[in-house]
C-alpha cells in the first residue's frame, strides 16, 4: 500500500514539472518574435465594426526589431498616405492633407488608432512584453483545441506602460499567441485579443486574423487580418526616419 501511494505521488510531481520547469519569459518572446522575426514587411486589412457602420482600412507595414516600425497607410482614398513611425521611444505621425508632422506623446498610446480598438500602443508596439513585464505561469488551458500555458504579465514597476495587467494564452507546442485580455490599472478588463485562422505565412506558421473587442462596448470590434508577411526582410534602421515618413509609399 505505501508502495503503491509512494508511485501515485511521484507520478503527480513528475506531471507538474513540466510546467514548472517552462522559461516563462523565453516562451513570451518567441511567441512575440513570430509575429515580427528579426524584420518584417507586411501587408494587412483592418475592419472597424460598428453597431450602426463598418469601415475598412489597408496598411502597409516594416519593422526591425522591437525598437523600429512604420506603418504606411494605402486605402481608403481619405486616410491614404498617412504614416506612423516609432523609433525607439519616440513616435511620429505624418498627416500629408494637412501636411503635418505629428509627435504623439506617451500620454497618448492608450488613444484609439485610426478610430479603431486598437490603441497606439498595439500597432506600433511601444511597450515590450518581454521587458516591460514579469510573467507567471498560472495554469494550462485548451483553446481553440490547442494545449495553452496561460501566462499573467505584471509590469515592472519603472515601466512606461498602458497596462496594468496581461493574460496571455500561448500554446505550448507551437508557441502560437492564441489570446490576450488587457486590463487597466483599476484591474478592469478592456480588451480582449482572439488570434485565429493559422496559416503558413513567408517561413512560418501564425494566426493571421486578430480581433480585438471592447469589454463595455457592445457591437463594437476591430479585425486585423494579415494578407502578405515576409520575415527576416534586409530593411537597414536609415529606413525608419521622419525623411522618410513623406516619402514612403
Amino acid at each position: 500500500m505505501k508502495t503503491n501511494l509512494l508511485a501515485i505521488l511521484l507520478l503527480l510531481v513528475a506531471g507538474t514539472l513540466p510546467a514548472q520547469s517552462v522559461d516563462i519569459k523565453d516562451l513570451v518572446r518567441r511567441a512575440d518574435e513570430k509575429f515580427r522575426g528579426s524584420s518584417s514587411i507586411g501587408e494587412y486589412t483592418m475592419t472597424i465594426q460598428r453597431p450602426a457602420w463598418e469601415r475598412t482600412i489597408s496598411m502597409k507595414s516594416w519593422t526591425l526589431g522591437t525598437e523600429f516600425s512604420l506603418i504606411l497607410i494605402t486605402a481608403p482614398a481619405k486616410e491614404k498616405g498617412q504614416v506612423f513611425l516609432k523609433r525607439k521611444n519616440e513616435m511620429w505621425n505624418w498627416v500629408p492633407s494637412i501636411n503635418r508632422m505629428i509627435k504623439i506623446p506617451p500620454s497618448m498610446m492608450m488613444q484609439s488608432w485610426m478610430g479603431s480598438d486598437f490603441t497606439n500602443d498595439d500597432l506600433v508596439q511601444e511597450s515590450s512584453l518581454v521587458k516591460d513585464y514579469e510573467h507567471r505561469l498560472l495554469g494550462e488551458e485548451k483553446l481553440e483545441g490547442y494545449d495553452c500555458y496561460k501566462i499573467e504579465l505584471i509590469p515592472n514597476e519603472d515601466a512606461a506602460v498602458v497596462w496594468g495587467k496581461i493574460f496571455m494564452w500561448i500554446s505550448k507546442e507551437e508557441l502560437l499567441w492564441l489570446k490576450a485580455e488587457f486590463y487597466d490599472e483599476d484591474d478592469f478588463l478592456v480588451n480582449t485579443e482572439i488570434l485565429t485562422d493559422i496559416k503558413q505565412m513567408d517561413d512560418r506558421v501564425i494566426p493571421t486574423r486578430m480581433e480585438m473587442i471592447p469589454a463595455e462596448k457592445e457591437g463594437h470590434k476591430t479585425i486585423m487580418t494579415f494578407d502578405k508577411m515576409d520575415f527576416e526582410a534586409p530593411i537597414e534602421e536609415s529606413f525608419f526616419s521622419i525623411q522618410n515618413m513623406k516619402r514612403i509609399k
